[in-house]
């Protein structure tokens, strides 16, 4: 039987929209219920008291314009502007795909009109004869549209679990065409009266249905075939991973449940030097009459000890082991997005971030990063064009990745990779002396690499997106910028609480100053070097000893502020210096 069509982002990551999945799940920025006394990730209703009237900031992004508590900025982080936009483009392209199979074409505002395109005069003459003989077409003939705000009937139902200020709902309603209806839901009362009150501003009343509700609950009761979502939008704080169940029975069907087996993995990381394996948890293979055969998979992939630095592993999964990304379905969005670059205010980020996606490599789901690889021999670091330059002289596959701006993904085995990374310490030779015998970076320089790597930089090392100079990945775009905490009804704004924190804590643990009388008194305890050497002028103004250490001085002197002889008279005109006096 067939299962639920998801597709889940996290960290930005689109993840086979087309084929994979329908829903999405978002683990971005905190915009859930307000009172976490009263309820966890936006899960139990909340019955608190509405508090009263307060102080409130209007704000408009993209088409929509919501207004929220000002002393509460987490029910809008301006941060997430291009985490919005990216799921407007998403659905659009999604509801095209689906809208367009029921031939209903949708109107996106700024895209041109697609022309109709005469191939051949047959086709031509054809439109003439018709035009001669007066026929027009019929009501039923006439092609059918979807624009921006409007009911389609046979549109998307879409559904946001955890809506806050009902921000994407609203953005949904009027920048998302072919929409059917849009559930705006929240756990809490506060969030839902916003809601209203914004869906009311923005006049999409007829769009958008606020709901107070469990989010799992409300999926677990939308689970009849009829009354299933297309789109299900979940921005916890935190995890999505107690939603994944109920939301997987509330979407609609369409995804190779059966399958999932063999597509995910556990892995084997090495926690010496980050080498890492993958175990499949299971094996797909074809049988007679096309049908598919499932078997055990076989493992492990790795022996106790990593082979190339002799440490322990870590057990991590499951993971999705397949591509991350349906690459005609991100070709979609992105020329979508290019076309009409003025419909989104991040349209520059967005066309960088699935530039970035169409170069990756799609088979191989995890990464190494530059730093990491050097650290573990304890080697300066290569730049990112000879690293892929060598692994691409050496016969390999390679690519970025959009989730760190150093990543390396590629097809060449860990064996491979440290071969790589031995020819380069070559040129860039680390003190072994400086090295344990028993550490990473000791064992795995102490094998004579197998692979004479070439550091040449090739011109197809350099992606194009890079070349282009395209806005690949997010800057940090106000100070102190990262996950905002936890709403607090009636306290104070996140921002004033977060600096009242910072005054709190700052220079806790720096140590207080030392008196200069006590630093004086501190450093003539110790011998100048340079006064043994014969070089020291500056006398009796230097901060150091200068007077010759003898042997019984040396056995007799100790610190007058040592707690072990607190009964010692303290140190003469001629008495010796501190301790490690030779």
């Amino acid at each position: 039987m067939p299962h639920a069509r998801i597709v889940l982002w996290l960290n930005l990551t689109l993840r086979s929209a087309r084929g994979l999945c329908r829903a999405r799940f978002m683990e971005g920025q905190p915009q859930g219920p307000p009172d976490p006394a009263a309820m966890e990730n936006g899960t139990k209703p909340s019955g608190e008291e509405r508090p009263p009237e307060v102080q409130e900031t209007t704000v408009t992004e993209g088409a929509a314009k919501i207004v929220f508590p000002s002393a509460n900025e987490v029910f809008y982080n301006p941060v997430q502007e291009f985490n919005r936009d990216l799921t407007c483009a998403v659905i659009t392209e999604f509801a095209r795909i689906q809208l367009g199979a029921k031939g209903i074409q949708i109107k996106v505002p700024g895209e041109k009109d697609v022309q109709k395109v005469v191939v051949d005069l047959s086709e031509q003459e054809e439109d003439k004869a018709e035009l001669k003989g007066g026929g027009n077409l019929t009501p039923e003939d006439q092609p059918r549209t979807a624009a921006v705000g409007d009911i389609c009937k046979e549109g998307l139902r879409v559904l946001e679990g955890l809506a806050a200020s009902g921000l994407r709902s609203i953005r949904f309603a009027q920048e998302v065409p072919g929409l059917r209806s849009v559930v705006a839901n929240d756990a809490s009362a506060r969030a839902v009266d916003l809601m209203r009150h914004n869906v009311q501003l923005n006049d999409v009343a007829h769009l958008v249905q606020p709901s107070q509700a469990d989010a799992r609950m409300l999926m677990y009761q939308h689970q009849k075939l009829s009354e299933r979502f297309d789109v299900i939008d979940l921005d916890p704080y935190g995890s999505p991973a107690p939603f994944l169940d109920a939301a997987v029975q509330a979407v609609s069907e369409g995804g190779e449940a059966s399958l999932m087996r063999g597509k995910q993995a556990l892995v084997y990381q090495c926690v010496g030097c980050g080498a890492f394996h993958l175990q499949r948890l299971g094996k797909a293979s074809g049988a007679s009459g096309g049908r598919v055969k499932f078997s055990a998979a076989c493992g492990p992939p790795v022996a106790p000890e990593c082979e190339h630095c002799g440490q322990r592993h870590q057990l991590g999964g499951p993971m999705w082991a397949e591509p991350l990304h349906d690459l005609d379905f991100v070709g979609r969005v992105l020329e979508a997005v290019s076309a009409n670059p003025g419909r989104f205010h991040t349209s520059e980020r967005i066309r960088g971030v699935l530039s970035v996606i169409t170069e990756e490599l799609p088979d191989v789901p995890l990464y190494y990063t530059l730093d990491q690889l050097s650290s573990a021999i304890h080697c300066n670091t290569p730049s990112l064009l000879q690293l892929r330059s060598a692994l691409l002289h050496a016969g390999f596959r390679v690519s970025l990745s959009h989730a760190c701006k150093n990543a390396v993904k590629t097809d060449a085995p860990s064996s491979a990779l440290w071969d790589i990374m031995r020819c380069w310490e070559k040129e860039c030779p680390v003190k072994r002396e400086r090295l344990s015998e028993t550490s990473p970076a000791f064992r795995i320089l102490s094998v004579e690499p197998r692979l004479q790597a070439n550091f040449t930089i090739r011109d197809d090392a350099n992606p194009s997106s890079r070349q282009r100079g395209l806005k690949r990945f997010q800057a940090n775009p106000e100070a102190n910028w990262g996950p905002r905490p936890r709403a607090r009804p009636g306290g104070k704004a996140a921002g004033e609480a977060m600096e009242e924190r910072r005054r709190l804590l700052q220079n806790k643990r720096k140590e207080p100053d030392e008196d200069p009388a006590q630093r004086a008194a501190r450093l003539k305890t110790f011998p100048c070097k340079r006064f043994k050497e014969g070089t020291c002028q500056r006398g009796d103004q230097c901060c150091y000893s200068h007077s010759p250490p003898t042997p019984k001085a040396t056995a007799e002197a100790t610190p007058a502020d040592c707690p072990e002889a607190p009964s010692q008279n303290p140190l003469g005109p001629g008495g010796a210096a501190g301790p490690g006096i030779d």
